[in-house]
């Protein structure tokens, strides 16, 4: 194995892994603090473990139509009950590290279909892709746990990481090889423009509406108490 192709795979894979550190700061968020490092270990190794399947199966995945449509409109989904999640059960402690480890497997496994794929491109073959992600397991896990912490003083950022969860979707929704073939064929035209707006028109929906659904559920909270 090259050095250069093992520093290629690194840089790639920690650049394409901050939108991961997010997803398991979201979904952790919620969990008692004694617990959270517990739900952020074994989400994370649930999620590297998908993430190297992934890896050993990429040609075969490569074959499945709307793997990354499919995969857009699950991200898209935990992009919004993220942001969107019930206050009252927050508050009460309801969010668990199992729930959370739950969260984090799910969205990490869609969001790295995505990231072995651009690995494949760049490490050509398994074993370069493996040393890649087993380096870049400790700065995931670090990263996520410092946005937790900037999260508790700034809420602001969970919209932030919500709505960079929802351009992903929408990325993932626009570039499935099944789906650009259609819009070529439709509207060749406006394929770019496509490509453009869909995902920012994603985020818009998806920070507004959560936005909206969470204060609702904090004003039922404040009528409960």
């Amino acid at each position: 194995m090259e050095l250069s192709t093992l520093i290629k795979v690194i840089g790639v894979d920690l650049i394409l892994s901050g939108d991961n550190a997010i997803v398991i700061a979201l979904a952790a968020r919620n969990v008692p603090p004694e617990h959270r490092r517990k739900a952020i270990f074994w989400g994370t190794l649930g999620a590297i473990i998908l993430r190297l399947i992934f890896a050993a199966i990429i040609v075969w995945l490569l074959g499945i139509p709307f793997i990354s449509f499919i995969g857009g409109l699950l991200l898209l989904q935990i992009a919004y009950k993220l942001l969107a999640g019930k206050e009252k059960e927050h508050k009460a402690g309801g969010a668990t590290v199992a729930a959370a480890v739950r969260t984090i497997i799910i969205a990490d496994a869609v969001m790295s279909l995505d990231n072995v794929l651009a690995l494949a491109g760049v490490a050509h073959g398994f074993v370069p892709i493996l040393v890649g992600i087993l380096i870049s397991i400790p700065i995931i896990v670090w990263g996520s746990q410092l946005l937790l912490r900037v999260m508790e003083k700034f809420p602001f950022i969970i919209y932030a990481g919500a709505g960079l969860l929802a351009y992903t979707a929408g990325e993932m929704l626009i570039e499935d090889e099944t789906i650009e073939a259609f819009l070529h064929s439709v509207v060749p035209g406006l394929v770019d423009e496509i490509h453009t707006w869909l995902p920012i028109v994603l985020v818009i929906l998806v920070v507004g509406v959560g936005y909206f659904r969470r204060r609702d559920n904090l004003l039922k909270t404040t009528d409960v108490i």
